[in-house]
């Protein structure tokens, strides 16, 4: 008898393939399942205008294609021309000393209130 009631208990304990059955009942008469509750229905199309997309500019005069060519044969140019990457070297060399330059100068400057503040402080 308790093999009876086990199977009794399985088969009223299985799941319902069916998706239908899951579903509350009274979803199923009051609404339609395939409208969307995030979209509203009632818009009367007369009173809001669509909004037209931007026009797209296709083809190769496009802004950005103008910009990615020109990027690109500057690239090109600074990688295949030897002066051009000399040059570039050379002003980052400059730079790199005015730089240096700068730091130092700001250390003295520093080194020179910190002496002035110890000479004031001690007087």
């Amino acid at each position: 008898m308790n093999n009876q009631n086990l199977q009794q208990n399985i088969q009223t304990n299985q799941y319902d393939m069916n998706i239908e059955n899951s579903r509350a009942k009274t979803l199923q008469t009051s609404a339609n399942i395939n409208q969307n509750p995030y979209i509203n229905q009632n818009i009367n199309p007369l009173q809001t205008p669509m909004q037209t997309p931007a026009p797209v500019q296709n083809g190769f005069f496009n802004g950005d294609f103008v910009k990615g060519a020109l990027i690109g044969a500057a690239v090109t140019y600074l990688l295949t021309n030897k002066n051009a990457q000399e040059g570039i070297f050379k002003a980052f060399g400059k730079g790199s000393e005015l730089f240096s330059a700068g730091i130092e100068e700001l250390k003295e400057r520093y080194e020179d209130a910190k002496a002035q503040m110890q000479s004031h402080h001690q007087e």
